[in-house]
């Protein structure tokens, strides 16, 4: 793979594809994974004398993909990633209920971040770690969306890596890294904090802190301005489309995690380039 670029990058966007798909059950499963586990301690808490109802497993292998209205069980030639939604015109083979273009898109959308990840770093480490951590950014992303949530199941695996990675990696320090992680989550910490004594209300979730401490582990603690400021600007402009487009209260909650995971996968691609141009326009 060294050897031929094209390969790898082949190769790369192949395996993406599936991956691609496998997040699509993440993106879903998880969020109710996380729901039965509340439910199951809160009646062991303050009700541990109640029978506790069987159920079948749910996780992110069991029970097998079936589609949601005739609970038809999805073959292996109906879960091949983009080929089956197009072969099937977006519709389950048996009832034709609409599969949402949603999976596709994610498929296609997780093979071309990898296929950018491997293009800037060729066959490297890096080029595997920038794999993993765009994987689990692109399931923290639609899951945050979906749910206003940032499971930790995600984020603190994304933050070990991200410092066990800084032990080999030859753009940022043990040091940098273990920096940026405890200066990227009480940063966001102070400001909740801040924004909550002054009026009462909640600005973001803890998810938040972790998901930037996790970023700032990766790019090392120089690079969080960088991080901040782009997902506070394009968070702004785009919460404020979706208000007057959608309507709605300018108090309406909207998900802060996608701003960061996509400013600090930005950032650590282009974080260089990004402050130089940024120090070129202030110089104006």
């Amino acid at each position: 793979m060294a050897d031929s670029p094209a390969f790898f990058l082949s190769f790369v966007f192949i395996v993406s594809l599936m991956i691609g798909s496998f997040l699509n059950v993440v993106i879903y499963r998880l969020p109710v994974m996380m729901e039965r586990s509340w439910k199951a301690d809160f009646q062991a808490h303050f009700n541990p004398d109640e029978q506790i109802t069987q159920t079948s497993p749910f996780n992110l292998v069991k029970p097998d993909s079936t589609c949601p209205k005739c609970q038809h069980k999805i073959r292996a030639w109906e879960n091949i990633p983009v080929i089956s939604w197009l072969l099937l015109r977006g519709e389950c083979s048996q009832c034709h209920n609409r599969i949402s273009i949603r999976y596709p898109l994610v498929e296609i959308f997780t093979a071309l971040c990898s296929v950018w990840i491997a293009w800037h770093y060729g066959y490297s480490i890096s080029a595997l770690a920038g794999l993993l951590l765009t994987w689990l950014l692109i399931a923290l992303i639609f899951i945050d969306i979906d749910t206003m949530l940032l499971p930790d199941q995600l984020t603190l695996p994304l933050l070990w890596m991200g410092l066990l990675f800084s032990i080999v990696n030859p753009s940022v320090t043990s040091v940098d890294s273990i920096i940026g992680a405890s200066a990227g989550y009480l940063s966001l910490w102070s400001v909740y904090w801040a924004f909550k004594l002054l009026t009462g209300k909640e600005g973001m979730g803890y998810g938040d802190f972790k998901l930037l401490a996790a970023l700032g582990a990766w790019i090392g603690w120089q690079y969080l301005p960088i991080v901040i400021l782009l997902s506070s600007l394009v968070g702004a402009i785009i919460g404020i489309c979706i208000l007057t487009l959608q309507g709605k209260d300018k108090g309406q909650a909207i998900p802060f995690g996608p701003y960061l995971a996509i400013a600090g996968w930005l950032t650590l691609l282009y974080g260089d380039w990004i402050a130089a141009q940024y120090w070129q326009w202030v110089r104006l």
